[in-house]
């Protein structure tokens, strides 16, 4: 072999030792951001809920002003995920929540005229749009943390993300409960 050669193959095999680094260092940071895209995605779902929930709250009090512990259960599920600080107490307090607000669309039920209430049923359309578009962002979070966490595992990638320190990040799950149906009992 020629000398020309040599640092030819020299010097690619420098470039493939730092390319690979390199390239899965940005493949992470890549995947990282398109996670935390999404999990900000949630966030906007649940504020704009939230933000529907007084507006169909106060729509139903006019006519059900009888049922005050729903109002109250809404308004400290609200609270608490305002306040949540991790994905785990936001699917805790977004399961109380839709909880609150099966109930409170139960309770309508016995209120045929709140039904026929041209506000009631924009807010029930708004707030059934929204809860497709939390759906939606929950599947595309947990995507985008399943293709992150499988990348910064896989070798040789997972030497970066240690050497990094890209941690795994946490799916978005139910709490405990929120496969039971809320009960609602008219009787009270």
């Amino acid at each position: 072999m020629n000398k020309g050669m040599k640092i030819a193959i020299i010097v690619i095999g420098i470039l493939i030792i730092i390319g690979i680094p390199v390239s899965g260092y940005n493949q992470l940071v890549s995947l990282e951001q398109t996670t935390n895209s999404a999990a900000s995605n949630i966030d906007t779902q649940l504020q704009r809920r939230s933000d529907l929930i007084p507006n169909l709250v106060n729509t139903v009090k006019g006519y059900a002003a009888q049922e005050k512990t729903i109002f109250t259960d809404i308004a400290n599920a609200r609270s608490k995920l305002a306040g949540a600080t991790n994905v785990q107490e936001q699917a805790t307090a977004d399961t109380q929540l839709s909880g609150s607000l099966s109930r409170l669309l139960a309770i309508v039920e016995n209120y045929p005229e709140l039904k026929s209430n041209q506000n009631f049923r924009d807010l029930s359309v708004q707030l059934e749009g929204t809860e497709n578009r939390i759906a939606i962002a929950r599947q595309d979070y947990n995507t985008a943390v399943t293709n992150y966490n499988t990348k910064r595992r896989k070798f040789p990638i997972n030497i970066i993300s240690s050497i990094f320190g890209f941690q795994e990040k946490p799916l978005y799950k139910a709490s405990e409960g929120a496969k039971d149906v809320p009960s609602v009992d008219f009787t009270k």
